[in-house]
């Protein structure tokens, strides 16, 4: 197939286990990392897919790349070039589409329950279980755009995961991996710290290391099929 986009907004928040099912898988892939000064295409045409990573920054920043990759996202969507969207990129998808993103009731990182909504499109990309856990690092949430099936949800966060045809946008990291973990269970935020504290929905590193032990396996296997869904459709 054509060659997948993954667009990278960090250095430090890279595919992770999606290079990784996308080599084994043998998919061409191109990473453009811009904290590195890696420039986005203007044009989504030539590639297969789009995936779009996560970032510490807001959707809502003024800065050149998050509006070239909603330009990414608008184009990949008119053409039927499937994306897929991880926590930031997923609040990239809904404003590229028409929604808000802002605040979410609560934050949430770690390990987190999410409840799958009883529609065709749930069952289609996460299976027959009503419930998922799930690796967060969020703050802030999208709203739907209009066209949207909304997927998931959580007490502190309305929505999780919208689908718009071949399209998933999510508020959590699937791409996750042991290596990538290990690094942002390390962090000495000061905000992170502050909220292990004070947020029921905010897991501490040993916590988050403790529960990876049957928690990591099992999103795998979800990304993997998550993965193979979105390119199966550009397939």
């Amino acid at each position: 197939m054509k060659t997948v986009l993954v667009l990278q907004n960090l250095t430090l928040d890279h595919p992770a286990y999606l290079r990784t099912w996308l080599e084994q898988q043998g998919v061409p892939f191109e990473v453009r990392d811009s904290e590195a000064g890696q420039v986005y295409p203007e044009r989504i045409s030539g590639y297969g897919a789009l995936a779009v990573l996560g970032g510490e920054m807001s959707a809502n920043d003024d800065l050149p790349s998050l509006r070239r990759s909603e330009d990414l996202i608008r184009q990949a969507v008119a053409a039927g070039v499937p994306v897929i969207g991880h926590c930031l990129g997923g609040q990239l998808m809904a404003r590229a589409l028409g929604a808000r993103v802002q605040a979410s009731p609560r934050p949430e990182i770690g390990w987190r329950p999410m409840q799958l909504l009883d529609n065709d499109e749930a069952r289609a990309w996460f299976g027959e279980a009503r419930e998922r856990t799930v690796y967060h690092w969020h703050s802030e949430a999208f709203e739907l755009p209009p066209g949207s099936v909304p997927l998931a949800t959580s007490p502190d966060c309305p929505h999780q995961a919208f689908a718009i045809g071949p399209h998933l946008a999510m508020q959590f990291h699937v791409e996750l991996d042991a290596a990538k973990l290990a690094a942002w269970a390390a962090s000495v935020d000061p905000t992170f710290l502050r909220w292990q504290r004070e947020v029921a929905s905010v897991q501490s590193g040993p916590a988050m290391l403790a529960e990876a032990a049957t928690a990591l396996p099992a999103q795998q296997r979800l990304a993997a099929a998550l993965y193979g869904r979105w390119l199966g459709s550009a397939a």
